[in-house]
């Protein structure tokens, strides 16, 4: 079951605090996305403790089991049956690709797990989607195939 979390503008939490606490409290998401108008600012969520230390034992105890599970060979081939399923976008990829994605997810998870930090692995899956995003598109990839010169990291572009 999907529980979406009310929405407020920043503006309601500085301007009625209380107010804005109370609807934490009474949804059952336990949380409340606060909603930021600047374009350089991300939104963000407010939650109660009790609910990120419960959300933060779920990802832990899921990833622990995740880590075993795949670095028994059953556990990885079973994967390799179920990845498309969970990442519909590895059919773009090649057979080795999918295995290497799947080598530096179970890694990647263990050690994103350690740190409690779900960042890396995030970046992970969001890098070999962008990957199976320029196999999808042949064009893209035929550019990309290109022998050329690289420039390095493309510079954030500046709002005037």
């Amino acid at each position: 079951m999907n529980m979406t979390a009310p929405e407020v503008n920043f503006s309601d939490l500085q301007r009625d605090a209380k107010g804005v606490v109370h609807k934490l409290e009474h949804s059952a998401s336990r949380a409340v996305r606060i909603r930021r108008r600047e374009r350089d600012q991300q939104d963000l969520v407010l939650v109660t403790a009790d609910r990120a230390a419960q959300t933060t034992e779920a990802a832990s105890a899921t990833a622990r089991i995740f880590i075993e599970l795949m670095k028994q060979d059953a556990g990885a081939r079973a994967l390799l049956e179920v990845l498309p399923a969970a990442f519909p976008w590895v059919r773009y990829l090649s057979t080795e690709e999918v295995q290497t994605f799947l080598l530096e997810l179970i890694d990647v998870a263990e050690r994103s797990e350690s740190l409690g930090n779900p960042a890396p692995l995030a970046n992970l899956v969001a890098a070999w989607r962008s990957t199976a995003e320029i196999h999808a598109d042949p064009e893209l990839a035929k550019i990309l195939a290109q022998d050329g010169d690289d420039f390095g990291a493309v510079p954030e572009p500046v709002d005037e």
